[in-house]
């Protein structure tokens, strides 16, 4: 995360200034690198370093990929490529776990990075045959001011990374985050050629977008740690059912992501955004709901309408960023939109662990000892252990409802900035 995020603002304003192509390929080609070298990393420490290094290529393959889509077709006809992009980048979520359990059960873990290789050469050599130099646009890329925002986001990474276990250096990390965030802006509004040109947040449907999207992160980060963690854990199921469990509601996000670019093609944006907001507030409140009788088909029917949704989100938000900026900007309006989704995810998460595990404890607080007492019967001990560990499950489905709840309305705040996605007469521009 702390790669994918920190690298999408600079490499997707350089993008615009050296081709969206050119650095495509050069994403990729680090991405490979990164690959191998984890392959190769004979400890935890170097395998860390080399994943974030591998990180920095994967997290700018979204944005100039959603950049390349701007250049190769006009604006009323992005809706349904925007869509295929989004639905291949969320497939790649519901494939990868599976695709890596097959790899580790018959092959070396090393393989899981190595199989990166020959992907990404048939990647280049497909774009290579098919798809032709991407236009540039004169201008300086304010180095300076990618690395202060790639200080900030990285940093806030790394803070929010500590929030369970909250210390002084969690602080600094914080402290460090806005202080960068502070010079970059100053930077920006100094510098003859900024990275992130100020004009890209004057208009109301970029900054609804960006603020929509943190949002949908935030909520869809909930729902993808609290499912297989209740999975595994109140309902005493295996690790498998909890992924199998989580894979019903992200294998129905690339069909949302389809029919919310077709929606787009034909409709306002804030129409489709809207609409799958609503239904993920609704597959929320459904789960919310969930206790140990719940089971298929309710249970695939509640995962697959929040999937559904945040899937239909995709295409439109991208789209009401990407179609209210120049064609110069592209690359780095694809690059904040995308890193305001991981933002989010993180903020989510962070604030998952630090209420979770304070309202757990509260939850369980005066239940007394699970062990035996003095003087206590075996049959008394047996009783007393089974009431103590029914109202701890008890507990842990309150905490698990009410982590649904909030992801309810995070997403159902999300449909109150989605409403801000102005309908921009840019929509027919080239």
């Amino acid at each position: 995360l702390l790669g994918y995020v920190a690298a999408m603002p600079l490499i997707g304003r350089i993008s615009d200034v050296w081709g969206h192509r050119r650095i495509f390929v050069l994403s990729m080609l680090v991405f490979m690198v990164g690959s191998a070298a984890a392959a190769l990393m004979p400890t935890l420490g170097w395998l860390v370093v080399a994943r974030v290094f591998q990180a920095v290529g994967a997290g700018a393959l979204v944005p100039v990929s959603i950049a390349i889509v701007g250049d190769l077709f006009p604006a009323g006809r992005r809706g349904l490529p925007m869509g295929l992009i989004g639905a291949s980048a969320e497939a790649g979520g519901v494939i990868g776990p599976l695709w890596g359990g097959i790899i580790t059960r018959y092959l070396d873990w090393e393989w899981v990075f190595w199989i990166n290789l020959p992907l990404g050469a048939a990647v280049l050599v497909i774009l290579a045959l098919v798809l032709r130099p991407s236009p540039r646009y004169k201008a300086r890329v304010d180095y300076l001011g990618g690395g202060l925002i790639a200080v900030s986001l990285a940093a806030l990474t790394l803070g929010l990374a500590r929030v369970g276990d909250a210390d002084v250096l969690m602080v600094g990390y914080l402290v460090l985050s806005v202080l960068a965030l502070a010079l970059f802006i100053v930077r920006q509004g100094t510098v003859a050629e900024p990275l992130l040109p100020l004009s890209m947040f004057k208009g109301w449907a970029f900054r609804a977008a960006n603020a929509t999207h943190l949002l949908v992160g935030g909520a869809l980060i909930i729902g993808m740690v609290t499912i297989p963690l209740m999975a595994n854990t109140v309902l005493g199921q295996s690790p498998l059912e909890g992924g199998l469990r989580l894979m019903r509601l992200t294998a129905a996000i690339p069909v949302g992501a389809v029919l919310g670019g077709l929606a787009c093609q034909r409709m306002d944006f804030r129409v489709p955004t809207i609409a799958g907001l609503a239904l993920a507030a609704l597959g929320f409140m459904l789960m919310s709901r969930w206790d140990l009788a719940t089971g298929d088909p309710e249970l695939t029917l509640h995962l697959a309408t929040a999937g559904l949704g945040f899937g239909l989100v995709i295409a439109p938000i991208a789209l009401a960023a990407m179609n209210s900026v120049g064609a110069g900007d592209r690359g780095a309006a694809a690059g904040v939109i995308t890193a305001m989704r991981m933002v989010g995810m993180t903020l989510g998460l962070a604030t998952l662990t630090a209420w979770g595990m304070d309202r757990f404890q509260g939850l369980v607080a005066g239940l007394g000892s699970p062990f035996r007492q003095a003087g206590e019967t075996g049959a008394q001990f047996q009783e007393r252990s089974l009431e103590y560990w029914t109202q701890v499950t008890d507990a842990g489905f309150t905490l698990y409802n009410e982590f649904f709840l909030v992801a309810m309305g995070v997403s159902m705040v999300a449909i109150l900035t989605a409403a801000l996605m102005a309908w921009s007469s840019s929509r027919r521009s080239p």
